[in-house]
């Protein structure tokens, strides 16, 4: 016989977890305890739920098996539905345990007591409650839900006093973990004369790709579609890495700084094929010209009514169609590719910083020479963000790690956590605007116990930049609710025992820079800069 913790433990160990990520509470300490006796998964102490979620939420989207994080009732679970809609909507694989009160309280007015299943509804795929006699049941069929088609969140709920009631152990089948995703069997006949005859008729396609191509793991055949084509492809953002930046044909990140250059590329096109598209950072009908639309995913395009003069829905797995796709017998097209070189390297002069400058172009442009190609960057939501979307080199999409789904404030930190308990051997960098860093700051303690060498590069410039820029656009007061003057005259030399640096040139920041990639412990640089760079880098027209 084992107990309901034991068997808790010992199935997210089966199906692969190695961390699970929380607050303990009264309740909980008896899978903590369960954990710690149960070799090769860890129970990680974080200083907040919402860090929880999101360090469990990067864990699922580095490794594919389902992050796992725990919450106690209430505040608990609210403070950790932050991070659950972050997984939901960045499309991250996440299990999430709440408290919840047993049978007989569900329905009282009790202490802490709200219903969790209303809570998560609407951001999980699924939300549950276990029971002692098929726990092991739930999570396995909760992992399978969490990875396949779009992976997300799923809440289960544990009912309080249950964790130390003996149950007969069952042997997890760790296979329904891996549901057997749905295969399509290749185009009928109707699809490809459609899309043969849309294609033949383009002069000049372009190609776009999304979230769901990242999953998908179709990045070689995307290049051979584009070169058998001779057409240019445009990315979302959490798309980058799925296409060389150093390709002819490569056009640049949708929504991102300089989205006006990157639009002098597909406002020429008469076809948009949108392979694995997924909507939740960026709607066609937001940047798309008055073009007819071939949509690849495995469901249907999100697309308003009347937008969109065509569209025609290639529903299957994105593999199969994409070699269909590679068969046909299309011509090359029309596109002029000195056109797209000469927009390519304009974008690139642009986001270059000038000689003897220091500003946010610096802060990034620095850091990626330093950052190797093997290394990990997280960032947080803010002007910064729309830099590093057009101006970082980015090696795989799992190099570059962000939150454009769910663009929650506080990301990079958890973010950068967690990667760095995945790859240990990585050199990992978590860089964030100063509103992100007063977010998360506390998260730092976590970095210090847990030894992890991570270099925190903090933009500091007073102000939530982006908002500030938005405001300026309305013509409305650009500091009102956006100034922050946090900035000390004299900085302080460490976050909870972790260094920080100051730096306000460029010398000062490569040799902080130096010593960060050098030290065996996470250090914080703060790079003080204006914010006037941004101004005509960001927020730029997309039609």
């Amino acid at each position: 016989m084992s107990t309901v913790a034991e068997i808790f433990a010992h199935t997210l160990k089966e199906i692969g977890v190695r961390y699970v990520f929380g607050v303990p509470s009264g309740n909980m300490i008896d899978y903590v305890e369960a954990l710690r006796k149960e070799d090769g998964i860890d129970f990680i102490l974080v200083g907040h739920e919402a860090t929880a979620a999101f360090m469990a939420g990067v864990c699922g989207r580095l490794t594919g098996v389902p992050g796992v994080c725990f919450a106690t009732f209430g505040p608990g679970a609210t403070n950790l539905s932050t991070g659950v809609g972050g997984a939901q909507l960045d499309r991250f694989p996440l299990l999430a345990f709440t408290d919840e009160m047993p049978d007989n309280l569900r329905n009282r007015t009790v202490q802490m007591n709200i219903d969790h299943e209303q809570l998560f509804f609407p951001i999980t795929k699924w939300t549950t409650r276990i029971t002692q006699e098929n726990i092991a049941e739930i999570i396995l069929k909760a992992a399978g839900i969490a990875t396949e088609n779009t992976p997300g969140a799923v809440h289960i709920g544990i009912p309080a006093g249950i964790g130390r009631n003996p149950v007969e152990k069952v042997k997890a089948e760790v296979d329904y973990l891996r549901l057997e995703k749905k295969r399509w069997s290749p185009l009928v006949a109707d699809q490809v004369t459609k899309i043969e005859k849309l294609l033949t008729k383009s002069k000049k396609p372009v190609l776009a790709l999304g979230l769901s191509a990242v999953h998908a793991q179709v990045g070689e055949q995307l290049v051979s579609l584009a070169e058998k084509l001779q057409v240019p492809v445009v990315l979302t953002p959490m798309a980058k890495g799925l296409f060389p930046e150093e390709h002819s044909l490569y056009g640049g990140v949708l929504f991102h700084a300089l989205s006006n250059h990157v639009a002098n590329v597909y406002s020429q096109a008469d076809l948009v094929i949108g392979i694995g598209y997924d909507p939740v950072e960026f709607n066609y009908e937001d940047w798309m010209p008055k073009v007819p639309l071939i949509h690849i995913d495995f469901k249907k395009a999100d697309v308003e009514t009347g937008q969109i003069p065509e569209v025609l829905n290639v529903v299957g797995t994105i593999d199969v169609a994409l070699n269909e796709l590679l068969q046909l017998m299309i011509p090359a097209k029309e596109w002029d590719l000195k056109f797209l070189e000469q927009n390519r390297k304009e974008i690139v002069k642009k986001l270059t910083p000038k000689p003897d400058s220091f500003g946010p172009l610096t802060v990034v442009d620095e850091l990626r020479k330093a950052l190797p190609d093997n290394g990990i960057l997280t960032v947080d939501v803010g002007a910064h963000l729309h830099l590093v979307g057009q101006q970082w080199r980015t090696p795989h999409p799992e190099k570059l790690l962000m939150t454009n789904g769910w663009s929650s404030m506080g990301f990079a930190i958890p973010a950068a956590l967690a990667a760095k308990l995945c790859n240990p051997d990585a050199p990992v960098v978590s860089l964030m605007g100063d509103g992100g860093f007063l977010m998360m700051v506390g998260e730092l303690a976590t970095a210090k116990r847990l030894n992890l060498n991570i270099v925190f590069v903090v933009i500091y410039d007073d102000s939530l930049s982006l908002i500030s820029i938005k405001q300026t656009k309305k013509n409305f007061d650009s500091g009102y609710g956006t100034d922050l003057n946090v900035m000390e005259d004299e900085p302080t030399n460490n976050y909870f025992g972790v260094p920080a640096v100051r730096v306000t040139n460029s010398e000062e920041y490569k040799t902080a820079l130096e010593k960060a990639f050098a030290a065996d412990d996470p250090l914080v640089i703060e790079a003080v800069v204006s914010r006037g760079e941004y101004d005509e880098l960001v927020l730029q027209p997309n039609k």
